[in-house]
């Protein structure tokens, strides 16, 4: 079974960076597209990033476009997400979670990571 961990969150000021991690175990990694989805206080589940199975294939919201970065260690079983020019509504809890497509539904996605806090302060 697939099981997903994120790491990389914390304290951060608005205009400086992070990376996320979202490290993967069991034999099965491979075969599955990566998303990153981010859940702020009192707001929905949104999708940020997800890169497929087929080279090329990356997605990104409009609201990270040009600041976050998604890529794949296939040897290392891990999906990094780079953050740029982080704002302070960037703060959410950040999960990691696998598909078989790239989409922004989460019905698509199983094995969500238990999250990853990111706060990024004014």
């Amino acid at each position: 079974q697939l099981q997903l961990v994120e790491s990389g969150g914390g304290l951060v000021q608005s205009g400086g960076s992070l990376t996320l991690s979202c490290a993967g175990s069991g034999s099965t990694f491979d075969d599955w597209a990566i998303g990153w989805f981010r859940q702020a206080p009192g707001k929905e589940r949104e999708g940020v990033s997800c890169i497929g199975l087929t080279p090329g294939i990356i997605k990104y919201a409009d609201s990270v476009k040009g600041r976050f970065t998604i890529s794949r260690d296939y040897a290392k079983k891990t999906v990094t997400l780079q953050m740029t020019s982080l704002k302070p509504e960037d703060t959410a809890v950040y999960y990691c979670a696998a598909t078989r497509f790239c989409s922004w539904y989460r019905a698509d996605f199983l094995s969500w990571g238990q999250g990853t806090q990111v706060i990024v302060s004014s």
